[in-house]
């Protein structure tokens, strides 16, 4: 609504029409970061506002999460058996918060918000119907395994023929080089710390899908205690928030050696607006939570970082600035696959966070310190902007 609000006073200030002059004010508008960091506050608020009342709802709905018994998970039992009944589904109010804040401060119909905003939301409606199921049966299961993968898959699918049939997004996507080479290169990808890129084509839509199911799984299986998940998101879309900017503006692109297309900058508002929504959903979810996120949450968020981080050419890095959800998906795999291989367990229970709390952590130490290691990746992966 802003952004249309601006290009109004923009048509009539050209037009030298009185009233522009009057609200000239309304050239702030104009500012990508004044809109971002609008949209992150109003986010936050709506969070803030709107939350008491869906806490309140879902539990007059009696969607308390299902806990796994202790003949599942034996010990954890003792330790998250309070935790039993406590509302889910509260990514709701996340995405919500989010588009709602985007409708007012961002620009839609931008290619880059619009497609990332549509693999939001299709992901959150897997992670609605798989919270729903496990409501509904009161357990742990929800929507099979497979139909997760079936589905994250042709989001990405869907989301990948997007961009390669979208006339303003094709040639960035698949054809373009880094600011500042004169050479193009098919569908490259920055590899950090390496010089050389893989011209891959059309090759990389499987590449997005596979993106964008292992992000999705990845905060998915991260969010397993109160405030984990969403403290570490907020970190991750801050630097895809300051990424997408310095790729949107050409001198900064051009400086740091990175992709550049004028419309990225947008899509900063639509990752600070999840930077307020999560800090608002972090005042209910903290410790001890009022609510959880689900996987309504979970996913959608995982969608979020990963569209974001296609969009913005940088899939790689966010292996850096996102290597808390790459530590929770790969204890899983390495879990699974030392069992499976050798009937032994590396870890005393994965995800990792699970780990550390059997071997003594406190679920606050557990919490604070994988943030910590979160704003570490963050600032290591902004750091590597220059030399990717």
């Amino acid at each position: 609504m802003l952004y249309w609000i601006f290009k109004i006073w923009s048509e009539a200030h050209l037009a030298g029409e009185g009233w522009a002059e009057t609200f000239s004010v309304l050239r702030l508008l104009g500012y990508i970061t004044v809109r971002a960091g609008m949209a992150a506050v109003i986010s936050f608020g709506l969070t803030l506002a709107f939350g008491p009342r869906v806490i309140r709802k879902l539990i007059s709905l009696k969607v308390g999460q299902p806990i796994r018994t202790a003949d599942e998970v034996h010990k954890l039992a003792e330790l998250h058996g309070g935790k039993a009944g406590t509302p889910t589904m509260g990514g709701i109010l996340i995405l919500g918060a989010v588009m709602a804040a985007v409708l007012i401060c961002g620009n839609p119909l931008n290619p880059f918000v619009l497609v990332t905003s549509l693999v939001t939301l299709a992901l959150g409606v897997l992670g609605f119907l798989d919270d729903y199921h496990k409501v509904a049966k009161k357990n742990s299961d929800g929507v099979s395994g497979r139909v997760k993968l079936v589905w994250q898959a042709t989001v990405g699918l869907a989301a990948g023929i997007f961009l390669y049939t979208n006339q303003e997004t094709s040639s960035y996507i698949f054809f373009s080089a880094k600011s500042g080479e004169q050479t193009a290169s098919i569908a490259s990808f920055s590899f950090p710390l390496l010089s050389f890129v893989i011209p891959i084509g059309i090759l990389a839509i499987p590449l997005f899908m596979a993106i964008l199911m292992g992000t999705s799984n990845a905060v998915n299986l991260t969010d397993g205690l109160d405030g984990l998940a969403i403290g570490v998101t907020i970190t991750v879309a801050m630097a895809y928030a300051l990424i997408t900017y310095l790729a949107g503006t050409s001198p900064a692109a051009e400086y740091l050696h990175i992709y550049h297309h004028r419309s990225l900058a947008e899509l900063s508002v639509l990752m600070l607006a999840l930077v307020g929504a999560g800090m608002g959903f972090l005042w209910f979810n903290c410790h001890p939570a009022k609510v959880f996120m689900g996987d309504t949450g979970s996913l959608a968020i995982g969608g979020a970082l990963g569209m974001t981080a296609i969009c913005a050419k940088q899939e790689f890095l966010l292996v850096i600035i996102g290597a808390v959800f790459v530590m929770e998906a790969l204890s899983v795999i390495l879990q699974v696959g030392s069992f499976k291989l050798r009937g032994k367990r590396i870890f005393k229970m994965a995800p990792i966070h699970h780990h550390f709390e059997l071997k003594g952590w406190n679920e606050n130490q557990v919490i604070i310190r994988f943030w910590i290691l979160s704003i570490l990746f963050s600032l290591g992966g902004i750091a590597l902007l220059k030399v990717i």
